[in-house]
């Protein structure tokens, strides 16, 4: 046997279980009972749940097929999958920024056709992309929208969100800031009350 048994794989770190995927594959499996869950909901809540199937499945077979590349001095897999899943949901750009500009002028979920669950699944969510914020964040860049909302929405740090996209941490902080100080003035907060989040951080 060239490694020990899936019960046996050291659970606590991602690059040990990629490196014992290169021989037993189905250890892999780990990583997307792991974090498949997140992926589809930073997804969901960017793209709605139809696309998020299909860009978590995407996700996961593509950081297959490349595992081998995967620099193992990174313990955690996380920013790595969300770095694919941003490439993936980047090719779907037209998709949110259409989607977003038009809760922003209707208030009413362009991907809810059913009358069934929306785009927008939970009330915080809800509550939080209604309207002027949906337009604030159509309003920004593609890669200052992401950088925002992989810290709002998925949680990552900022050092996670470096290794997702592959930027120095200073780049994740400057695009932040100007991404939230865009939002803020976009929702008609006072700019000298905008404060410099690369000193908070």
């Amino acid at each position: 046997m060239s490694g020990p048994p899936p019960s046996t794989a050291r659970a606590e770190d991602d690059a040990e279980i990629v490196a014992q995927s290169l021989e037993q594959s189905e250890l892999f499996a780990l990583l997307y009972d792991r974090y498949a869950p997140d992926i589809h909901r930073y997804v969901a809540r960017r793209l709605g749940d139809t696309v998020a199937d299909d860009i978590t499945a995407d996700t996961f077979l593509i950081a297959f097929r490349i595992r081998s590349r995967y620099d193992r001095t990174r313990a955690n897999a996380r920013p790595w999958l969300y770095g694919i899943a941003g490439n993936l949901i980047g090719k779907q750009r037209r998709a949110e920024v259409r989607a977003l500009r038009a809760l922003a002028r209707t208030g009413r979920d362009p991907l809810d056709v059913s009358g069934g669950e929306s785009w927008l699944e939970d009330a915080d969510t809800r509550i939080a992309a209604q309207g002027p914020l949906a337009g604030a964040l159509a309003g920004l860049s593609a890669p200052d929208r992401h950088v925002l909302l992989l810290v709002a929405w998925a949680e990552l740090t900022y050092q996670e969100v470096a290794e997702a996209l592959d930027i120095p941490v200073g780049t994740v902080r400057s695009r932040l800031n100007r991404a939230r100080r865009k939002v803020r003035t976009a929702l008609g907060a006072d700019p000298a009350f905008v404060i410099d989040v690369a000193e908070v951080a």
